[in-house]
């Protein structure tokens, strides 16, 4: 990894010091806030790099974002050649459409050896989308962090922990073993989810980014962003729109993108939209 272009990349140039707690708070912050988590990168092309150095480019080039286990294998790359013990973790997050199984169609990172306290283990993720904002330290409790509350605690399923996320995000809540595994305990599932076309990253085009105070969202042209105090929703009507959003909003704005490129995608998120209604209108009439 080039480490100062990605830092340059999230918006820190030089960072220098030992492995410190508010380091790895400023680390994880800046990297949710400006990498965001996305499955634009699959519709068109499935597929995609799973290792860290190859995802990094993509990222610096503002080409891709990630999904969990490209960007936490980023961010575990990053971590470590910055002095910080990191260890991954398999896990599987829990939504209304998922059960969140933990077989390994998540990766965590847990990290340690900090200066202040060297023993204590913190919980860092940055491949959930809408949840942590800082690291989270291993222990039983609840935690705010702006507009959510987070619950760890000794996991149902597993020798391990369980997230409890905000009700009103969509991410019910994750899951993890204890265990540490190396990353190619999730190449099947790499594999699986970037490329199946029943995988909810190839059939919905998403797009999340975690600000220090909101969470905001783009699923195919429905764009919400939560805040402590509302939920603010938009449909987006036309592809200059939906370009502007990804580029101003998210980050992404697709250079490498032809003309021809970006009106196969819109194409493709309208058309993902229209099927949702299409959904909704059957759902409400019993049919």
């Amino acid at each position: 990894m080039d480490t100062g272009a990605f830092l340059r990349r999230i918006g820190l140039g030089e960072y220098d010091g030992p492995p410190r707690l508010e380091g790895l708070s400023r680390l994880h912050e800046s990297f949710v806030d400006q990498v965001p988590y996305e499955s634009v990168q699959y519709q068109l092309t499935p597929g995609g790099p799973l290792e860290p150095e190859e995802v990094a480019k993509r990222i610096i080039a503002r080409e891709t974002g990630g999904y969990c286990f490209q960007l936490n294998g980023c961010l575990a790359l990053l971590l470590t050649e910055l002095g910080y013990r990191v260890k991954m973790h398999r896990g599987g997050a829990q939504t209304p459409n998922r059960p969140g199984d933990v077989d390994a169609s998540h990766m965590v990172l847990t990290v340690s050896g900090l200066v202040e306290d060297p023993d204590r283990v913190w919980l860092v993720d940055a491949g959930l989308g809408e949840a942590l904002v800082h690291p989270l330290p291993l222990e039983v409790g609840s935690t705010y962090q702006e507009p959510f509350t987070l619950r760890l605690r000794p996991s149902e399923k597993t020798d391990g922990w369980r997230m409890d996320h905000d009700p009103r995000a969509n991410l019910i809540g994750m899951d993890f073993e204890s265990a540490t595994v190396g990353l190619d305990a999730f190449v099947a599932q790499h594999l699986n989810l970037s490329t199946n076309p029943d995988s909810a990253f190839r059939r919905v085009a998403s797009v999340f980014r975690r600000k220090p105070t909101s969470a905001v969202a783009l699923r195919s042209v429905g764009l919400t962003e939560i805040f402590t105090d509302r939920i603010d929703n938009t449909i987006i009507e036309n592809p200059e729109d939906y370009f502007a959003v990804l580029a101003d909003v998210f980050h992404l704005p697709l250079p490498h993108y032809t003309p021809a490129d970006r009106d196969a995608l819109w194409r493709r998120v309208r058309t993902q939209y229209e099927d949702f209604l299409a959904k909704q209108d059957q759902a409400g009439s019993g049919s």
